[in-house]
């Protein structure tokens, strides 16, 4: 299969000055997801795109001098905002490539920089996974939420009052329906997906790949120091060899 694989990387952040090439455990952290794009394409036919509004960002990657990297794509700046959705991200870089390279890709894979804790065997599962079920058009990475809206998460009623986010009489979490946090890891789409011109990543024919080990995203200066020291330290319940 030929698969595009999309790295997503926005110059701009709040809650991490410049977090996509900042150093973790010896590495800048954009380098974590180029590592694993290149250790799955020993299985698969990919090509790797970088999406990125920052100058500063590029040179970084290619300072890295990973083979078959594409720098020429330029973000536009309307997808640069805070306010441009993800998919719309991954859809122009997806249109562009098909375009400028006169190919047509089975899948699109996207990896988030932000959350770099996934394997090339967890890409490759999940690769499958989505394939295997001829109905599917997508597939997005979660893990276990530490908190269940049928149980122990709240919502405020019109009249000031609150009840359960979920309606359920469940006594234990344990009883409650599964809940899943998306994690933001990563993202896979058959090509289908993008011809029926989807809005958002979850549709009625979206499934799940249940990482099996850790897995958080950075949002906030904590976070970045908690993985630090998960990855200097080796402390991952997982082999993480990146």
């Amino acid at each position: 299969m030929k698969g595009l694989v999309t790295i997503c990387a926005r110059g701009g952040s709040k809650g991490i000055p410049g977090k996509n090439i900042k150093p973790i455990s010896g590495k800048p952290l954009i380098e974590y997801s180029l590592i694993v794009a290149k250790e799955l394409s020993k299985k698969y036919n990919l090509d790797i795109f970088l999406s990125t509004d920052s100058e500063e960002i590029k040179n970084v990657v290619n300072s890295l001098q990973f083979p078959n990297v594409n720098l020429e794509y330029n973000r536009p700046d309307f997808l640069a905002s805070d306010t441009a959705g993800k998919l719309d991200v991954i859809s122009d870089v997806y249109q562009y490539a098909e375009k400028t390279g006169n190919k047509i890709y089975d899948f699109v894979l996207d990896l988030d920089v932000t959350s770099p804790l996934r394997t090339a065997q967890d890409l490759s599962d999940s690769i499958e996974f989505l394939f295997s079920n001829s109905e599917a058009l997508n597939l997005f990475s979660v893990s276990p939420a530490n908190r269940n809206p049928y149980f122990n998460m709240v919502e405020e009623k019109e009249n000031g009052f609150f009840e359960l986010c979920k309606k359920g009489q469940f006594l234990t979490r344990q009883s409650a329906p599964r809940v899943f946090d998306m994690n933001a890891s990563f993202y896979v789409f058959k090509k289908e997906f993008f011809e029926e011109n989807h809005k958002t990543v979850i549709t009625d024919k979206s499934i799940i790949y249940e990482v099996p080990h850790l897995c958080f995203d950075l949002d906030h200066q904590i976070d970045f120091e908690f993985m630090s020291f998960l990855l200097e330290n080796r402390k991952l319940d997982f082999d993480f060899n990146y």
